[in-house]
């Protein structure tokens, strides 16, 4: 089983490789920069395929076997649910974190990645769309929430489409406000403030002082999930999930629109191939990247 992300453009810092820190006297003359973790690039059920471990082919599957044999920093093949961490510096050096999907591998995420960057909590969370491998993490959200001097944990935005808030209201009911019987309200475990956004490029949301355009796909015919374009000073789009672009979204990152791309993350769920008619995500040979 193969998941492929494609990155072009900028450096960016990336989870399946450890960072390259400066030595000397670089590291008191470089300034405060923002940075992309990518927190996982794997499918819905995560690399190694628990299949193909239980249940081996003859041969064994090299991709899956190869997940166990390295350390997850030093290993392509290890791979939890898709999920992308802004590391956003602004301007007089302070620094946000700003994840994007909170999946199944959530909590394995934070141990592995959170504590090897030394992140020290979630100031927002943007949500894609309401697929398990985007949001059953939120039930472990309250982990990475950040805390004040009296240890009280502040409230974290969510932001959410109407109806990803739909359905993450019935899987989670404690986790949003409820009114009950004579105007009580249960009590949730987690602080999330939940943001309604619309799936409409023209239509701009601000999450911890970083402005993200919406960027609606397709992912499998008749389900629209959202991608994002971000940053000050390099243009990034982000689209985790995607069986087919949208025009809109097509010109809002292409070079007719409004300005070139930095970096470009695309999903693809394999290296060759065709989809057929249901499927839910592209290959890279079905990629056109000249117009970007």
């Amino acid at each position: 089983m193969e998941t492929t992300s494609v990155a072009r453009g900028s450096a960016q810092r990336s989870m399946q490789a450890a960072a390259t820190a400066p030595t000397g006297d670089a590291v008191e003359a470089a300034a405060p920069a923002s940075s992309l973790i990518f927190l996982g690039t794997g499918c819905s059920g995560a690399l190694p395929h628990v299949r193909c471990l239980i249940q081996p082919s003859t041969p064994p599957c090299a991709v899956c076997s190869q997940a166990l044999t390295l350390p997850p920093e030093r290993n392509p093949n290890y791979r939890c649910n898709t999920s992308l961490l802004i590391d956003y510096c602004d301007d007089d050096g302070t620094h946000k974190y700003i994840l994007i999907d909170v999946g199944k591998t959530f909590r394995e995420q934070v141990l592995r990645w959170f504590v090897h960057h030394k992140v020290p909590s979630v100031d927002s969370i943007i949500l894609t769309h309401e697929h398990a491998d985007a949001v059953l993490g939120l039930d472990d959200a309250w982990l990475v929430h950040p805390s004040n001097q009296k240890n009280e944990i502040d409230h974290v935005p969510v932001f959410l489409t109407q109806f990803t808030m739909d359905s993450v209201g019935g899987k989670f009911p404690y986790l949003v406000k409820q009114k009950m019987g004579e105007g009580n309200e249960v009590t949730r475990v987690a602080q999330l403030d939940w943001t309604i956004i619309e799936s409409d490029v023209d239509k701009p949301f601000v999450s911890s002082g970083l402005e993200f355009v919406p960027l609606p796909v397709m992912h499998g015919e008749g389900y629209v999930c959202l991608g994002f374009l971000f940053g000050r000073k390099a243009r990034v789009a982000y689209l985790s999930d995607v069986s087919r672009i949208l025009p809109g979204t097509e010109h809002a990152i292409s070079k007719s629109g409004a300005r070139q791309l930095d970096l470009l993350i695309l999903e693809t769920n394999r290296l060759h191939g065709v989809g057929h008619a249901r499927s839910c995500h592209l290959t890279f040979s079905e990629v056109n990247l000249d117009c970007i």
